[in-house]
C-alpha cells in the first residue's frame, strides 16, 4: 500500500473516531458528523452575473416607439452615456404612459435618463404615500416630471412645512402638490411667506387658498393683484372677527385667472393703469428692502460695538450706579449725629 493511501485511511479513521459514541454524548455526535464533510466538500460555484440588456433600437421598437421616436430616445441616452436599458422607460410604461407621453416627459426632464431603478421605485412609492394615487400621479409626472428627480427628503420637507407651519390638512397638502408641484424646488422661506401674506395680510383661510391654487402665483404677482384691488377700494383686510365693510372678491375669482379677466371682471381697470401700478409697487418694495437692509446692517454694527466695548459698558454702569446712589448717601450723612 502506498504512503498516500495510508495517509487517507489514517485521516478517515481519525474522523470516524471523533464521532464515536464512546467519546461524545449523543447530542454532540450530530454536530461532529458534518466536520469531515465540511473540510472535504468542494467550494460553491461562483455566481454567474448576467449582463444587463443593452439599449437598442429594436428594444425601443418592441416597447412601442416609432422609428423616429426611438432615434430621439437612443441619441439622448447615448449623450447621457446610458449603455443599458433606461429604468425610467420601464417605470413610465408600468404607470400607463404611452410612447408619445413618455417622450414628452423625457424632453421636459432629460435628467431622468440616469436615475437608478431603485431610486425611481422609492420616489414613486413615496408620492403614493403623500396621496398622489393613480390618475393624479400620472398627471403630476406629465406636468412636472422633475418630481421624479428630487430626493425623498426634499419632497417630505415641503410636505411637513405645509402641514406643521402652514396648518394645512393631509388632503389639502395632497391637493397642493397635485396642482402646484413646482413648489418642491422653491425656497422654504419664500413658500412660507406666500402663506403668511395670504393668511395675515389678506385674511384668507387654508381651504380658500387651496381652491384658489394660491401657490401657482409668485409673491410679486400676489402682492400686485391684491394691492391693486386694495388701493382701488375693492378689497379690505378683515378685522379680528373676520368682518369687512365691503364684500371682498373670492380668492379663486382673481388669483388663478388670466390678467385680462382680472382687469375686466374684478379690478374694472385698464391694462395701462395696472402696468403703472406694477412699476410703482416694485419701486416701493425695492425701497422697503433697502431700508430693511440698512436697518439690519446698523443693528449688526451696534452689536459689534457692544461686544468690543463690553468692559467699558460695565464700568460705565458701575459709575451710573454710584451716581444713582450718591444722593441717598449724602442724605444719610446729613442726618448722622
Amino acid at each position: 500500500m502506498s504512503a498516500q493511501a495510508c495517509g487517507v485511511l489514517r485521516w478517515t479513521w481519525r474522523s470516524v473516531s471523533l464521532c464515536s459514541p464512546l467519546l461524545f454524548p449523543v447530542k454532540q455526535q450530530a454536530a461532529l458528523v458534518g466536520i469531515p464533510r465540511l473540510f472535504c466538500s468542494a467550494p460553491p460555484p461562483p455566481k454567474v452575473q448576467h449582463p444587463e440588456p443593452e439599449l437598442t433600437m429594436r428594444a425601443l421598437a418592441e416597447m412601442g416607439f416609432s422609428e423616429t421616436q426611438a432615434e430621439v430616445v437612443y441619441e439622448v441616452a447615448k449623450k447621457k452615456r446610458c449603455k443599458h436599458q433606461v429604468p425610467i422607460l420601464t417605470s413610465l410604461f408600468v404607470l400607463g404612459f404611452n410612447p408619445d407621453s413618455m417622450l414628452k416627459v423625457l424632453e421636459k426632464c432629460p435628467d431622468l435618463y440616469v436615475v437608478k431603478e431603485s431610486q425611481l421605485q422609492q420616489r414613486i412609492a413615496n408620492l403614493r404615500k403623500l396621496g398622489l394615487l393613480e390618475g393624479s400621479l400620472q398627471r403630476v409626472i406629465s406636468h412636472y416630471p422633475q418630481i421624479l428627480s428630487l430626493p425623498i427628503k426634499k419632497v417630505n420637507a415641503v410636505s411637513r412645512l405645509l402641514r406643521e407651519k402652514c396648518q394645512f390638512t393631509v388632503q389639502q397638502v395632497t391637493d397642493i402638490l397635485r396642482d402646484s408641484p413646482h413648489i418642491l424646488q422653491e425656497d422654504h422661506t419664500s413658500l412660507e411667506y406666500v402663506f403668511q401674506y395670504a393668511y395675515f395680510r389678506m385674511g384668507c383661510q387654508q381651504a380658500e387658498m387651496v381652491k384658489a391654487k394660491l401657490f401657482r402665483l409668485s409673491v410679486e404677482e400676489l402682492q400686485c393683484r391684491h394691492g391693486f384691488l386694495e388701493r382701488r377700494g375693492l378689497y379690505q383686510t378683515p378685522d379680528k372677527k373676520g368682518q369687512t365693510l365691503i364684500v371682498n372678491p373670492k380668492l379663486k375669482d382673481f388669483l388663478p385667472v388670466s390678467e385680462e379677466t382680472f382687469l375686466t371682471k374684478i379690478a374694472l381697470s385698464t391694462q395701462e393703469e395696472f402696468d403703472v401700478f406694477r412699476k410703482l409697487l416694485a419701486r416701493e418694495l425695492e425701497e422697503e428692502r433697502g431700508r430693511e437692509h440698512t436697518r439690519t446692517a446698523s443693528d449688526e454694527g451696534s452689536d459689534e460695538e457692544g461686544d468690543k466695548s463690553g468692559d467699558y459698558d460695565e464700568e460705565t454702569k458701575e459709575e451710573e450706579d454710584v451716581k444713582d446712589t450718591g444722593y441717598n448717601k449724602r442724605r444719610k450723612q446729613r442726618w448722622e449725629p
